[in-house]
């Protein structure tokens, strides 16, 4: 095995290492830590709307399920069955991304259904096909968005491949990060391409 393949395989041994010690306990639940509101506001991005609405994000069936996935070096995609989400996935993916577009832009952003009596300027659909620990040690969010105005200017779609190193040991709490890290990236590329 050359030595490049060793450092590949090292930080999914490390996750695999603590799936293994999982399988001896109870389930553990993880949130996604907040990203501090310096990192969210770093770089305010002014967009062309003062209303948002968040449609829930389109997950792929495993990354729907609470089980956190990972994939092995073979392709293959395992869920840790103790290893597991706090929130339902798409619920919690929904309100990430509704609270950084918020912090990012400084509009008012929420999620579907709209709360409000007057109807958001701009409507956001987001559909992932990937979302899991990668066996490099990264965490990959891809898939496409989908920009649709309520009146006017005409809608817009882009692909999106945000790839994030997952820290520390690799274990379930740097995945958790991680995957906030993706999500916050997102949301810059949408506003920063997509509602500007």
């Amino acid at each position: 095995m050359t030595p490049r393949a060793l450092v590949l395989r090292a930080p999914l041994l490390s996750i695999l290492a603590a799936l293994a010690l999982s399988g001896c306990s109870a389930e553990k639940l993880y949130t996604v830590p907040n990203p501090t509101p310096a990192q969210a506001t770093a770089n305010r991005i002014a967009i062309a709307y003062g209303t948002v609405e968040v449609q829930d994000v389109s997950l792929p069936d495993y990354a729907s399920s609470q089980s956190i996935a990972m994939r092995g070096p073979d392709g293959s995609v395992t869920a840790a069955k103790k290893l597991l989400w706090a929130d339902l996935p798409t619920r919690a993916v929904t309100l990430e991304l509704s609270r950084y577009l918020r912090q990012i832009t400084g509009a008012e952003v929420a999620p579907s259904p709209w709360p409000f009596l007057d109807r958001a300027q701009v409507r956001v659909d987001v559909r992932v096909e990937q979302m899991l620990a990668e066996a490099d040690g990264t965490f990959r969010l891809s898939g496409q968005y989908f920009i649709a105005p309520e009146t006017g200017a005409r809608g817009r779609s882009a692909l999106f491949d945000v790839v994030v190193p997952i820290g520390g040991d690799g274990d379930a709490t740097a995945i958790a990060a991680a995957r906030g890290q993706a999500m916050l990236q997102l949301a810059e590329k949408m506003a920063r391409d997509g509602l500007r």
